[in-house]
């Protein structure tokens, strides 16, 4: 996928685990490595609000675009540009 995550920079830089980050954002500790570890399909934006909240940054501090796979991002960019005619 071309969105990487990079909430164990944001961690190592506030001296936190991912215990006690999903505490405090309120979800699972499976749910917070599965959108750690890059696997995620998608996330909420109250979740990414509550993640920027507890680590004090802003969305382009945790996720960020990588060129490379541009095979899905063509392809989901095709869809949209089907569906407005």
């Amino acid at each position: 996928m071309p969105i990487a995550v990079d909430i164990d920079v944001m961690l190592a830089r506030r001296k936190m685990s991912v215990g006690e980050l999903a505490d405090r954002v309120g979800i699972t500790p499976a749910n917070l490595a599965v959108l750690k570890n890059g696997r995620a399909k998608a996330v909420r934006f109250t979740t990414l609000a509550a993640l920027c909240e507890v680590l004090e940054c802003q969305p382009g501090d945790l996720l960020r675009w990588e060129a490379g796979e541009a095979g899905e991002a063509g392809e989901s960019r095709d869809a949209v540009d089907a569906m407005d005619g």
